[in-house]
């Protein structure tokens, strides 16, 4: 089913919810969709902040990653963790906006103290996201937040790297570790 179908017809509060079985579903959906108007209803009914749907994402994740800035503030209200990494590949939130460039999202998610230099399951860490696509504002955010780039992936890649591979030589430059 389409997500913006099972919303379509949501409730508009607890006492119209759907049974248990289908409400982390929706809240899911509605994380992806940016509801805010049925994520604490949603949570306060038993819907779980931190769980991973079918491809490992929490509502979180799919939130940041859709761009819904309101929905990642309600999330965090509710208790979601914005620390904890998917269940696949092992990005996080802020890894997630790096690579869809929101910006605003990305400042926020700092906010929460996450370790700005958390690695994936191959070693790249939100710096090296952000370098890959050139958001020179994120990357801004992250090296004021702490970010190291000295860090190198599995593949022994530093975001300077990174930058340099994708045509970019100035930002490579401007990412070199200092000694």
């Amino acid at each position: 089913m389409l997500a913006g179908a099972a919303l379509a017809a949501a409730p508009a509060s607890a006492q119209e919810l759907p049974p248990p079985e289908r409400r982390q579903e929706l809240l899911f959906e509605a994380a992806k969709l940016g509801r805010t108007d049925l994520i604490p209803a949603l949570v306060k009914a038993g819907g779980d902040v931190n769980a991973y749907e079918a491809r490992g994402f929490t509502p979180l994740i799919l939130a940041a990653y859709n761009g819904q800035a309101a929905a990642v503030d309600a999330l965090i209200a509710a208790g979601a963790d914005p620390c904890k990494p998917d269940a696949n590949q092992g990005n996080t939130a802020q890894m997630g906006v790096a690579f869809k460039g929101d910006d605003a999202i990305a400042a926020r998610l700092l906010k929460e103290k996450c370790d700005v230099n958390a690695r994936n399951n191959a070693g790249q860490t939100a710096l090296m996201m952000a370098a890959l696509f050139g958001r020179t504002k994120q990357i801004d955010l992250l090296l004021a937040a702490g970010a190291d780039p000295a860090i190198a992936d599995a593949s022994g890649r530093t975001a300077a790297v990174v930058a340099a591979t994708q045509g970019n030589d100035g930002l490579a430059a401007r990412l070199q570790p200092r000694g």
